[in-house]
C-alpha cells in the first residue's frame, strides 16, 4: 500500500500546453443540446501493416465558453480487401444551426462512399461521386429533421461544413495518397528531416483565397480541389481543420516546432489530443488533426 501511494505521488497530472501568451482560464461549460452534442475530446489510433494512424478532435475555447458543441469531426476505417485507409475530416461552419451534426454526417458519408468504390474494385478516386453522396446525405438528414423536403438554403443553414477526405493505399514505392477538399480545411506533408510543412492545397495567404474560404457543403464548387502523391518514410501526412491550420501558419513558428517534435514518431492518441488542446491567445476554434505515418519508419 505504501509503495502504491509513493507511485501515485510520482505521477504528475498533465499540465495544459501553453504557447506564447495563453488564452483565458475557465472551467468549460456543458454544451446545450440544440444542434447536437458530442464529447469535448475525441481521439483514435491504430496501425495496419503499412501505416500508423492517429487522430484527435477537441472543442475550442469559444465553444466551451458559450456552451456550444464541438463542430469538428473525423472518421477513418480500413478497407480489408486492399489494406487502404479511408479517412475524412470536416469542420462545421459556425453559422450553421447544427454544424457538428453536418460535419459528422459528411465524414461518415465520405468514408462509406469511398469504401463502396473500393468494394467494387475501383481505386476509390471518384471524388465527385463522393461529394454528391455527402450532399445527398445532408439533404436526407435535413428532411428528417425538418419533416419536409428542404431546399439547398435550408440544408446549408442547418449543416454547412467543410470536408477533406481521401485514401492512403499501399504501393510499391510508398503509400499512395489521394485527397480532395471542399472548403478551407487543410492538408500537409510534414517532412521530418528538415522539418518543414508542405501544404497540399492553397492556404489562406495564397491562391484564390476567397473562393476557397467561402465554399462549404452542401454547395459544391465547380472545380473540385484534388491532390495525388506518395508518402514515404520520413514524412507524415496531416489533415486538419483551420483550428489547427491557422495557428500553424507556414509551420515556421512555435506551433510548427511543437508538432514537428511530437510527431517525429506516432504519439499515443491521448497525447495527441492533449497537444492539440494547447492554449494560445486569440486561437479559440475547435481543432482536429489526423496524421498518417508509413510503417517503415515506425517499426
Amino acid at each position: 500500500m505504501q509503495d502504491a501511494r509513493r507511485q501515485a505521488d510520482q505521477i504528475q497530472a498533465w499540465q495544459r500546453v501553453v504557447i506564447d501568451i495563453p488564452g483565458p482560464e475557465f472551467e468549460p461549460a456543458p454544451p446545450r443540446l440544440l444542434g447536437g452534442t458530442c464529447p469535448d475530446f475525441e481521439c483514435d489510433g491504430w496501425s495496419t501493416a503499412e501505416v500508423t494512424l492517429r487522430s484527435a478532435s477537441v472543442r475550442g475555447e469559444r465553444h466551451r465558453y458559450y456552451r456550444q458543441p464541438r463542430q469538428d469531426a473525423t472518421c477513418a476505417v480500413v478497407h480489408e480487401g486492399t489494406g487502404t485507409v479511408v479517412f475524412a475530416v470536416a469542420d462545421g461552419v459556425s453559422s450553421a444551426t447544427a454544424a457538428g451534426v453536418g460535419a459528422a454526417e459528411v465524414c461518415w458519408a465520405a468514408v462509406c462512399a469511398i469504401h463502396a468504390q473500393l468494394d467494387e474494385g475501383h481505386p476509390g478516386h471518384d471524388f465527385p461521386a463522393v461529394v454528391r453522396y455527402a450532399v445527398e446525405t445532408l439533404h436526407r438528414q435535413a428532411a428528417a429533421m425538418l419533416q419536409h423536403e428542404p431546399d439547398l438554403a435550408q440544408v446549408e443553414e442547418l449543416f454547412a461544413t467543410t470536408l477533406v477526405a481521401g485514401t492512403a493505399r499501399p504501393g510499391p514505392e510508398g503509400v499512395e495518397i489521394s485527397l480532395f477538399r471542399v472548403g478551407d480545411s487543410g492538408a500537409w506533408v510534414l517532412d521530418l528531416t528538415r522539418p518543414r510543412y508542405h501544404p497540399l492545397f492553397a492556404t489562406k495567404t495564397e491562391g484564390d483565397v476567397v473562393a476557397t474560404a467561402v465554399s462549404a457543403l452542401p454547395r459544391v464548387p465547380r472545380k473540385l480541389e484534388q491532390w495525388f502523391g506518395k508518402l514515404v518514410p520520413g514524412q507524415v501526412l496531416l489533415v486538419g481543420t483551420d483550428g489547427f491550420g491557422d495557428p500553424l501558419g507556414d509551420g515556421d513558428g512555435q506551433v510548427g516546432a511543437l508538432f514537428a517534435e511530437h510527431l517525429a514518431a506516432p504519439p499515443s492518441p491521448l497525447w495527441l489530443a492533449h497537444l492539440l488542446d494547447f492554449s494560445r491567445e486569440t486561437f479559440d476554434d475547435d481543432r482536429t488533426l489526423l496524421a498518417l505515418w508509413p510503417r517503415g519508419e515506425t517499426r
